[in-house]
């Protein structure tokens, strides 16, 4: 039973990809590429289109899969591969034979380098695909500057050099080409600016961005401005140039990727298939847990599964760490390189696939959601329980004036805001956060206990070992010591801290456990500083008109009704006061502010 539409729409990706639509039968109807997955697909459900065959196919929609890759082009890339190869029904600009155009370093004597749309299975290298020539006519420009090579197609095998066979063209009087054919130049100075080249196409073009750098102030330093600034103008396209896409190489042939993503009841396995340097299929399938398996375990069932359901003859197989498949079958751990490019690719897929699901649940089934990220937090927190009930503690003032602290009530991992409490520090004089924290956690759970009302699971205090081991010693004082379990977050590294262990623990930056302390660190803090923003400012007004001769508390209420703020009234002209409180309150008022404002 397929995720009804709309649902698979609202969990896709705001990344690039591709996407495919299925009909009911699990056929093939499009494929598509997008910048943003999201927007792009809900394009084709939000309007009636002009053309009768997209109407059609949008009809027949039921279920929706897609591949998220880095960039547009790579979308745009992958997309040309998958309609080549699997030929979908509505499917018209890419079916023809036309390919993106590639760089070839020929396998030959004195290797010549071009373009060309077709490749030929002899040796040679080829590297792209490029999505427009103008990328490939910039890269052969600066290759034909930097390093002169041959661009005839003569067999410049040693025993015809040395018989004299070919004779210099014009291209080795213009300086184009060293001469290779003569004997002017010695192969192996050749095959070094080869090698350089390969980086150049690989991506790794430092050395060569240095001889260009070179080349450009020989240039200026003779006074040859126009060429030096070619040659810079050069080195930014070289310098923005991705080298990398999604079709990596093609001596990488008849491949198999495998990656895994799990949590506490579920794992993803994410399948890529390569064929001829291409991605030809990308699969993500779903497996329950039931006994806490290990990713290992779980993976080399689904490989087998995959493998089977696919007919999968390859001999090699990429995984994130090593498995037992038995004889005749390689399985590579990849550590660089395109096939780690390739591994990582999977991964992503895995981990949004796992998103996907995670936001329909979140959806659907609110509450199912909402266990699930307890038993997360308990996992991760060693907890005794889940942590239905939260509580976070943040103190604030400036210089030890205005005291006051904050407590936030989280309930099944949402704020409860009903229950925020704030504080003003009674006990406490001067800036001492830790004297602070230890009054405020007393007051608060020896008014819970005189209530009778239901103690939080998990404590969280905003700040260092030392808040904490105040916030213990109230706990310590009130009899909950080992009741409640209590940590401290530090903000610098977010380091969490517990009672006794002067570790720290820290989580995984985007687990959803640190998320939610964090979202609680930050709500405390905001709920903190606006109390202690209200309280500064009302003391500030109270003591700003307290201190004027001869005017009241009555006086006071009737000018800030009228007047709204002190900083109105303090700009208001005297007649416009004397309207409210008398021409001789007005003119006091007047001339305590013209006093003390110079």
């Amino acid at each position: 039973m397929h995720t009804p539409l709309e649902l698979q729409i609202q969990t896709l990706p705001d990344s690039p990809g591709v996407y495919q639509y299925f009909d009911k039968d699990e056929k093939l109807l499009y494929v598509g590429k997008a910048k943003n997955l999201k927007k792009r697909v809900m394009s084709y459900f939000n309007k009636t289109h002009d053309t009768g065959r997209i109407n059609v196919m949008v009809r027949k929609i039921v279920n929706i899969k897609h591949i998220v890759v880095l960039t547009e082009s790579e979308a745009l890339l992958l997309e040309n591969n998958l309609i080549k190869k699997l030929q979908p029904r509505y499917n018209v600009l890419l079916k023809d034979d036309k390919t993106y155009p590639w760089i070839c370093i020929k396998k030959e004597p004195f290797p010549r380098i071009f373009s060309t749309r077709k490749i030929i299975k002899d040796g040679s290298e080829y590297f792209g695909p490029y999505t427009t020539f103008k990328v490939v006519y910039t890269l052969l420009d600066l290759i034909k500057e930097l390093y002169p090579l041959r661009t005839c197609n003569y067999d410049l095998s040693e025993h015809n050099i040395k018989s004299g066979k070919y004779k210099v063209c014009l291209e080795y009087h213009l300086g184009n080409c060293k001469g290779p054919c003569e004997g002017h130049e010695p192969f192996d100075v050749y095959q070094h600016h080869v090698d350089a080249i390969r980086e150049i196409l690989k991506g790794n073009f430092k050395e060569s961005l240095r001889d260009f750098k070179k080349r450009m102030q020989e240039f200026a330093m003779d006074m040859r401005f126009e060429e030096a600034q070619r040659i810079k103008e050069k080195m930014e396209v070289l310098e923005n140039y991705q080298a990398r896409s999604t079709v990596f190489n093609p001596k990488i042939s008849n491949l198999d990727v495998f990656s895994i993503i799990s949590d506490e009841s579920m794992a993803y396995v994410n399948f890529i298939q390569v064929s001829h340097g291409a991605i030809i299929r990308s699969h993500t399938m779903e497996i329950k847990k039931k006994l806490d398996e290990p990713n290992e375990e779980l993976l080399e069932l689904a490989v087998v599964e995959l493998r089977e359901r696919f007919n999968l003859r390859s001999k090699e197989i990429l995984a994130p760490f090593p498995l037992n498949l038995g004889e005749g079958v390689n399985v590579s751990v990849p550590k660089l390189g395109d096939k780690k490019m390739i591994l990582d690719m999977s991964e992503r897929n895995a981990r949004y696939f796992r998103l996907d699901q995670l936001k329909q649940i979140k959806i659907v089934d609110p509450d199912r959601h909402t266990t699930r990220i307890m038993a997360q937090m308990k996992k991760d927190l060693r907890l005794p329980e889940e942590p239905r009930h939260i509580e976070c503690f943040d103190n604030s003032n400036i210089q030890g004036t205005n005291p006051v602290a904050a407590c936030v009530v989280f309930k099944d991992g949402k704020p409860s805001k009903k229950d925020y409490r704030h504080f003003n520090i009674k006990t406490v004089e001067g800036p001492n956060d830790f004297a602070s924290m230890e009054e405020v956690v007393f007051r608060r759970y020896k008014r819970l206990l005189d209530e009778n009302e239901p103690l939080p699971q998990l404590i969280i205090i905003d700040g260092g070992k030392g808040q904490l081991s105040s916030a213990l010693k109230s706990l310590d004082e009130l009899g909950l010591r080992g009741k409640i379990t209590i940590l401290g977050i530090a903000k610098r590294l977010e380091e969490i801290f517990y009672p006794g262990d002067s570790v720290p623990m820290y989580l995984d930056k985007k687990s959803e456990t640190l998320k939610i302390i964090q979202h609680l660190r930050n709500e405390a803090h905001r709920f903190g500083i606006t109390f202690h923003r209200d309280k500064r400012s009302k003391a500030a007004l109270q003591t700003s008109m307290e201190t004027i001769p001869g005017i009241g508390e009555k006086t006071m209420v009737t000018l800030l009704t009228h007047f709204k703020s002190v900083k109105r009234l303090t700009a208001a002209p005297e007649e416009e006061i004397a309207k409210v409180v008398g021409q001789s309150k007005a003119k006091k008022i007047t001339e305590f502010y013209k006093a003390n404002t110079k």
